[in-house]
C-alpha cells in the first residue's frame, strides 16, 4: 500500500501563514501538518509516500516521490489526484488531504476497507464543527449512507439530519476503483475537470452507478481550513498520540 498527499494549493484562508510556505507546512502542536501525515502513515504501515506539489514546490525537501501539479492555480484538487495517475493506476493507494491531522489507526482502517473506492468519515463530527463555527451548517456539507455505502455527499445541507458523518479527506483506491474514475474523467472537457473538487467527483461517481465504501473513524482528528482552526486547537485539544 502507498500514498498520496495532495499538497498543490496554497490554502488562502490561512492568510499570511501561507505567504511562504504551502498549508501544510503549517505548524500544529509542534509539528508540520505534513509531518504528523508522514508519521501517521508511516507507523500505519505504509511502503511509500508521493506528494503532488504546487505553490511553493520547491520548498518540499522531504525524501519521497514527488508529482507536479504545475497548473496549481488554475485547477483543483481532482486534477492534482490525475497528477499521480501512474501510481494509481499500477497501486493500492491512500490519498489524503494536506491539511487533516489523522491517527495511524485510521491509515490501517481505510488501507483495510472493503471495495476497490472507500473513504473514511467522522461519525462524531458535530462537536469539533460546533466549536470551529458559529453555526455548522454554513460549513459542513450532506453526507448520507446505506449500509456502509455512500449514496449522497457534497451537497448544501439544511438541517443536520443530512449529514450522518463528516467526510475527512482521506480516501483508498485499487487499480481498479481509479480506472473507473480515470474513465469518467476523460469523458469530461478539461474545464469541467480543471474545476471539479473531491466530492463533486464522489457524487458523480455515485450517480453513475460506482460504490463507494465509507469507513467511520472515532479517533480525533483535525482539518485545518484557517489560522483560526490552529487558534482553537492549541487552545483546546491535546496532540494526537500516534502508535498507541
Amino acid at each position: 500500500m502507498k500514498a498520496i498527499i495532495l499538497a498543490a494549493g496554497r490554502g488562502s484562508r490561512m492568510n499570511a501563514l501561507t505567504d511562504s510556505l504551502p498549508k501544510c507546512r503549517t505548524i500544529l502542536h509542534g509539528k508540520e501538518l505534513i509531518q504528523w501525515q508522514l508519521d501517521s502513515l508511516s507507523i500505519g504501515g505504509i511502503e511509500e509516500v508521493a506528494l503532488v506539489r504546487g505553490y511553493l514546490a520547491e520548498t518540499f525537501q522531504f525524501d519521497i516521490t514527488y508529482f507536479e501539479n504545475e497548473r496549481w492555480s488554475q485547477t483543483n484538487m481532482v486534477s492534482s489526484l490525475l497528477s499521480a495517475n501512474s501510481w494509481l493506476r499500477q497501486h493500492n493507494c491512500i490519498v489524503s488531504y494536506s491539511d487533516i491531522v489523522f491517527s495511524d489507526d485510521a491509515v490501517e482502517r481505510i488501507a483495510a476497507s472493503p471495495g476497490d473506492i472507500a473513504i473514511t468519515f467522522d461519525p462524531n463530527w458535530s462537536d469539533l464543527w460546533s466549536r470551529r463555527f458559529a453555526d455548522p451548517l454554513s460549513d459542513a456539507e450532506t453526507f448520507k449512507l446505506d449500509e456502509g455505502r455512500v449514496i449522497e455527499i457534497g451537497s448544501k445541507a439544511s438541517t443536520l439530519d443530512e449529514i450522518e458523518g463528516q467526510y475527512m479527506g482521506l480516501l483508498k483506491f485499487t487499480p481498479a476503483g481509479w480506472s473507473r474514475i480515470a474513465d469518467y474523467l476523460e469523458s469530461l472537457s478539461t474545464e469541467i475537470v480543471d474545476s471539479m473538487d473531491m466530492t463533486s467527483l464522489l457524487q458523480n461517481l455515485i450517480q453513475a452507478g460506482v460504490q463507494i465504501n465509507a469507513t467511520p473513524i472515532k479517533d480525533r482528528w483535525f482539518e485545518v481550513d484557517s489560522e483560526s482552526d490552529l487558534l482553537l486547537y492549541e487552545r483546546e485539544e491535546k496532540p494526537l498520540t500516534l502508535g498507541t
